[in-house]
């Protein structure tokens, strides 16, 4: 380029000293050029390791977008477009179906406020092909602190995605965990999406797992709680989540309000900030604890509606019990086939983690006092259902000892929780 610039100097001015001063002009020039080449090299390989691209635009934030001045190597790499095919143009040819357009409102908000900007969404390369774009954007100034243009650090975090995925599957192991530990349980990224669900909040609110992800966690709250989410997760304070505790109001599929104590954790994945909630039923307890209320007042009259099964288990020493007889209703419940009530453990129907709580119910009745208790037992299709288990002593002849435990066994809470 510089010899040809010199030849056309050549061709076109005929005054020797002319052509030496233009064409030392040219050669400073050029030098000037390349060692802003060079600078502009030395920037791209000092920030490579962190940053995938680079890209700027003008400042203009109006129709049809910003033009794209610059793109370095990277981002050729990135989107398969060449630098001729981007220069000109506006972000937006990267964009697509699934792009959040809630990220890109927030993203021209916070731009046209000349603040910087952190997020990620779908993209799309030049073949079609979609890969998560992480931004981050900062504003360029001239000496007078004037935003000119706009630098944006971009990165594809496809596959940091898919194995945080397997991450958050691994360690919590959200399928099995109500099976375990009960929680209710779900994970939300930075900008609000709910990344994860368990089985338990999605029986909860009627969902599944799909429906879910397309949603921020704001769009499940009551009107009250909307704006405040919204709000936290715009601007994302570790304070207002990493061990806190709200009290919420929730909307499942059926338009329901259901009540909840939501616990709130911050955790950390290869970078980026989950925040994880486990929401407690408050609504559920409330209605346990008036069932409990209005039976225990007349516990025989309970004792006898509770019609879904009954039965009766005698203390065989320590914790341990045997079944003496199951109603014919036991079968239809729970689908075990009793041909001998004997053989029946309370492991065979009663959730892993209820077996101590209902041990602890038996061992009050065997003190001699009538106890009413809820617990989780397997119905005939697989699945837990909650209870509510009526039992009162048996005693000898003489009325001193209590030789075995009758129990009367209601479905109720299940039946309420299931409206």
């Amino acid at each position: 380029m510089l010899e040809k610039i010199k030849k056309l100097i050549s061709a076109h001015v005929s005054d020797n000293d002319a052509e030496k001063k233009l064409s030392k002009l040219v050669k400073e020039l050029n030098n000037e050029k390349e060692k802003y080449r060079q600078y502009l090299s030395l920037l791209e390989d000092s920030i490579r390791s962190d940053y995938d691209s680079i890209l700027i635009t003008e400042l203009s934030l109006e129709e049809p977008g910003p033009k794209i001045v610059y793109v370095n190597d990277g981002f050729t790499k990135m989107t398969g477009y060449s630098r001729d095919e981007v220069i000109g143009k506006t972000p937006r040819i990267l964009q697509g179906e699934k792009t959040d357009r809630a990220v890109l409102d927030k993203l021209k908000k916070r731009l046209k406020n000349g603040q910087s900007f952190f997020g990620h969404t779908v993209n799309y390369r030049k073949d079609g092909t979609e890969f998560i774009n992480q931004w981050d954007i900062h504003p360029l100034t001239n000496k007078d602190g004037e935003i000119t243009h706009w630098v944006s650090y971009q990165h594809d975090i496809t596959e940091r995605k898919r194995s945080e995925k397997k991450v958050v599957d691994t360690e919590i192991e959200f399928d099995k965990l109500i099976e375990e530990s009960k929680k209710t349980l779900i994970d939300v990224d930075e900008q609000g999406n709910i990344v994860t669900s368990n089985k338990a909040f999605r029986d909860l609110i009627g969902f599944d797992d799909e429906e879910l992800k397309k949603k921020k966690v704001w769009e499940i709250l009551g009107d009250e709680y909307i704006e405040t989410f919204k709000h936290k997760f715009e601007s994302f304070k570790p304070s207002d989540f990493d061990g806190k505790q709200y009290e919420l109001m929730i909307i499942n599929k059926k338009k329901n309000s259901i009540e909840v104590k939501a616990n709130v954790r911050l955790l950390a994945s290869n970078g980026q900030k989950i925040v994880r909630i486990a929401f407690q039923n408050k609504s559920l307890e409330k209605r346990i604890v008036d069932m409990l209320t209005k039976k225990n007042r007349d516990f025989d009259r309970a004792f006898d509606e509770a019609k879904d099964f009954s039965y009766k288990v005698i203390p065989v020493g320590g914790e341990d019990y045997e079944f003496d007889y199951f109603s014919d209703t036991f079968s239809q419940v729970t689908g075990i086939n009793v041909s001998n009530a004997t053989e029946v453990e309370l492991s065979d129907f009663i959730h892993v983690d209820d077996l101590q709580k209902v041990i602890n119910h038996f061992k009050v009745v065997l003190e001699g006092k009538p106890n009413t208790e809820q617990f989780r037992v397997k119905a005939s299709d697989g699945d837990y259902v909650e209870v509510i288990d009526y039992a009162k002593p048996e005693w000898d002849t003489n009325e001193s000892t209590v030789t075995a435990i009758k129990g009367a066994t209601s479905t109720e809470v299940s039946s309420e929780n299931n409206a």
